[in-house]
């Protein structure tokens, strides 16, 4: 676990640059305390005085991350008034913070191990504020009925994760948030109330 130490500065960029590029290129299990030190100029002693493992030290930095991410979506969708416009700018907002964060969305979604990271209290951080806009949402009146909480967090990380995925696979030579531009009006018919158009003779 972490020790409860607060990190200084001057380690903690060179820290957290190096970890999210170590595990955004190998394999969770292959990565060691060693391999982190060489790669940061940390110490291991100094490294260990923080975080008791690696474990403990990747999911304090994407905590801190998710945190991050949290605040920006808050801020982002204030003020909009409708649910298609939050909608769109939550995935916007995600996107983008992982196109200007590629380690994180790689380390998340490729590189931990899933049964680990659900173990995590920051597994749980985007699905208490995915529960938030959802409520949102439904006040404006224009989401399907038969949408529910559960089914929205389906939809929207069936669409994070899978656009994270390929665009890791082919060698991530676009940015996320096209896919977005791409494809936001199908995914939005997930969501939508459907329209009944009158029958004109």
């Amino acid at each position: 676990m972490r020790t409860g130490k607060e990190i200084p500065e001057k380690h903690k960029k060179r820290l957290y640059d190096a970890v999210l590029e170590i595990f955004s290129v190998q394999d969770f299990h292959r990565v060691d305390m060693r391999t982190v030190a060489e790669n940061s100029g940390v110490s291991i002693a100094t490294i260990y005085n923080y975080f008791q493992s690696k474990e403990m030290l990747l999911f304090a930095i994407l905590t801190e991350y998710l945190h991050k991410l949290v605040a920006l979506v808050d801020l982002h969708i204030q003020g909009l008034k409708s649910s298609k416009e939050i909608f769109r700018k939550l995935l916007w907002v995600t996107m983008d913070f992982y196109d200007r964060h590629p380690g994180v969305a790689i380390t998340i979604i490729i590189t931990v191990p899933t049964r680990t990271w659900m173990q995590q209290d920051a597994y749980r951080i985007g699905n208490r504020q995915l529960d938030n806009v959802f409520e949102a949402m439904q006040k404006q009146g224009d989401i399907d009925s038969r949408i529910d909480a559960r089914r929205f967090k389906d939809i929207y990380y069936m669409f994070c994760y899978r656009v994270i995925q390929t665009w890791y696979f082919y060698g991530m030579n676009w940015k996320l948030v096209d896919a977005l531009d791409e494809d936001f009006e199908l995914i939005w018919k997930l969501l939508a109330k459907e329209r009944v158009i009158a029958e004109t003779e």
